[in-house]
């Protein structure tokens, strides 16, 4: 059946508006250029009268009637004058003109000597990386003119550079990596290490755009974000870089901010999360923000290799299935975890088979967050047992058709502990806090764009999701609630994203958030209370994960093991 056009009222009224609003624009501009003495002339006439009126105001009463009596008989002298009207009538003209004159001062067509100065400078240290011997007009030359050079400038109040278009000759082998390294750090250097510049390569054109980049927002705090199911938001990024913003409370007022949004689900290209970063550069501070902002839609199993108790305030949460600081809990959880996993899949494989819709337990997200998992290596061959990296294989392989993301972090001094699967199957990657170039190549599989500063704030890095461009990253500020150094603000912020509390599945009570201590002191009461079911429990674990078949996560959650306090006394 062969498409009808579309009428022609529709087909080209877009291309009739654009004709009509540029024709209404030109029409503007040249009533304006027309106009421009009358509208200079009428602009002088209200500046004269404000200023007679303010000379009225601010004569003495017992003056102006002198003052009067003096304009009434130049008035008269005037009007009495052969030729008197039209000449005064032309020297008012005139001097309204001159007083509606545009008074702003003119721009200096070019820079000023400070700023000459800095642009030769730059031009003589690009001499020997843009010149060759052989050159017969070379556009770099020792004492040469930099105006060839450098077509576009710009300078902030400071006199430095923000804005810089470099031109370079055409056999300059900008297609390799190093050559590209040595110009971006030069250029670094010689225009202030303290801010951060994005370069921009234009191989066709020969053209080389510098730009000075605005800081990233370091007070955004933890909320809950206007994000679809199986979207997660990692951080916040460049206006320039998506194309798409998120409304936020900026402290006390609302601002849209340019987020890095991670995708995960079953149609999701990145579906498992890789973190690095130094000590103190935020890694457990994401993990907490993409735990939250998970526990929305799904629950949350984490294992904590580091064991300091940053992911205290999740234990018992509505939620949250287990919170693991020992290795005996962090292998059977991890066991469920890939029990689990292969549940879901011939749970759903059989429903397909059945043509039926795949079960409400398979559909139901499922996060595995890892913190630190190499802590564990050399306790679990000491112990002989499994190290726990090697159960996520299951999960990384099979999880995105089974609704399951794994996320792990690690530092970037055991970053040769991460096993092969945890690499190979995490392509979403962040890097957070100081790393070298190579650390980020070799992490991130491409060198950013940006340069780094020296005084990185927490939680500042780059994000790249698969084959994707590299992103400045600002992570959310979600500290630990229980930590003394967190300000009031941001404690409230987290405990009002925080879910309800609930029993956990071995019946333990839990206290109350008003009633509980520090956590530190109620691990060690708990683990000296419990110290018989901690020597038992492990073994426990162990049997039941190898006896017991898989079970629906909402059926028989993972309980909360008691192994904190024995490993906080170890």
């Amino acid at each position: 059946m062969a498409r009808r056009p579309l009428p022609r009222i529709l087909s080209t009224g877009s291309a009739h508006l654009a004709r009509s609003r540029e024709l209404a624009r030109t029409a503007a501009d040249s009533a304006t250029d027309v106009l421009h003495p009358l509208l200079t002339i009428m602009r002088g006439l209200r500046r004269l009268a404000s200023a007679g009126r303010r000379k009225w105001a601010g004569t003495p009463k017992d003056r102006r009637g002198p003052l009067m009596f003096l304009v009434a008989s130049v008035v008269l002298v005037v009007a009495l004058m052969p030729y008197g009207p039209l000449l005064a009538a032309v020297s008012l003209m005139a001097a309204a003109a001159w007083h509606g004159r545009d008074r702003a001062p003119a721009a200096p067509e070019g820079p000023d000597e400070p700023q000459t100065q800095r642009l030769r400078s730059l031009y003589e240290a690009l001499v020997p990386c843009f010149s060759v011997a052989e050159d017969p007009a070379p556009l770099y030359a020792h004492g040469g003119e930099w105006d060839q050079a450098f077509p576009e400038y710009e300078f902030d109040a400071s006199g430095r550079v923000t804005y810089l278009v470099v031109r370079y000759p055409a056999y300059f082998p900008d297609g390799e990596a190093e050559s590209r390294a040595r110009i971006e750090h030069l250029l670094h250097a010689k225009s202030g290490r303290s801010r951060e510049y994005r370069f921009t390569w234009d191989e066709e054109a020969n053209q080389l755009t510098v730009s000075a980049l605005h800081p990233l927002p370091t007070g955004i705090a933890a909320q809950r974000f206007v994000t679809a199911p199986g979207e997660t938001v990692l951080g916040f990024t460049d206006p320039s870089e998506v194309q798409r913003t998120l409304p936020l409370a900026y402290g006390d007022e609302q601002r849209d901010m340019p987020p890095v949004v991670w995708r995960t689900g079953i149609r999701s290209t990145e579906p498992h999360l890789l973190v690095m970063g130094q000590p103190g550069s935020g890694t457990s501070t994401l993990l907490r923000s993409l735990a939250l902002q998970a526990l929305q839609h799904g629950d949350v199993l984490i294992v904590d290799g580091g064991a300091t108790g940053e992911y205290a305030c999740l234990t018992g949460r509505d939620g949250v299935l287990a919170v693991e600081c020992a290795l005996p809990g962090a292998v059977a959880s991890l066991e469920w975890a890939a029990a689990e996993t292969e549940r879901r899949l011939i749970e759903a494989n059989r429903a397909r088979q059945a043509g039926h819709p795949p079960p409400d337990d398979t559909r139901r997200p499922l996060w595995i967050v890892v913190d630190r998992p190499s802590a564990f290596a050399h306790l679990a061959a000491a112990d002989g047992r499994k190290d726990p990296q090697t159960l996520l294989q299951v999960p990384l392989r099979h999880g995105r058709a089974a609704n399951v993301t794994v996320v792990v972090a690690e530092q970037f001094d055991a970053a040769d502990a991460l096993s092969d699967a945890v690499c190979r199957h995490t392509r979403a990657r962040v890097v957070l806090g100081t790393a070298t170039a190579e650390q980020l190549r070799t992490v991130l599989g491409a060198p950013p764009h940006t340069t780094p500063i020296a005084q990185i704030p927490p939680g500042r890095g780059y994000a790249r999701l698969g084959t994707g461009p590299v992103h400045r990253l600002q992570v959310p500020a979600t500290p630990d609630p229980y930590d003394d150094a967190t300000s009031d603000a941001d404690r409230q912020a987290v405990l009002a994203l925080l879910p309800p509390r609930t029993t956990p599945a071995d019946g333990e009570a839990v206290p109350s958030l008003e009633k509980r201590e520090t956590p530190g002191k109620a691990k060690r009461e708990e683990g000296e209370e419990s110290a018989e079911a901690q020597e038992t429990a492990p073994a426990k674990r162990t049997e039941a994960a190898a006896a017991v078949e898989p079970v629906p996560v909402d059926a028989a959650p993972v309980p909360v093991h008691a192994e904190a306090g024995a490993a906080e006394r170890s």
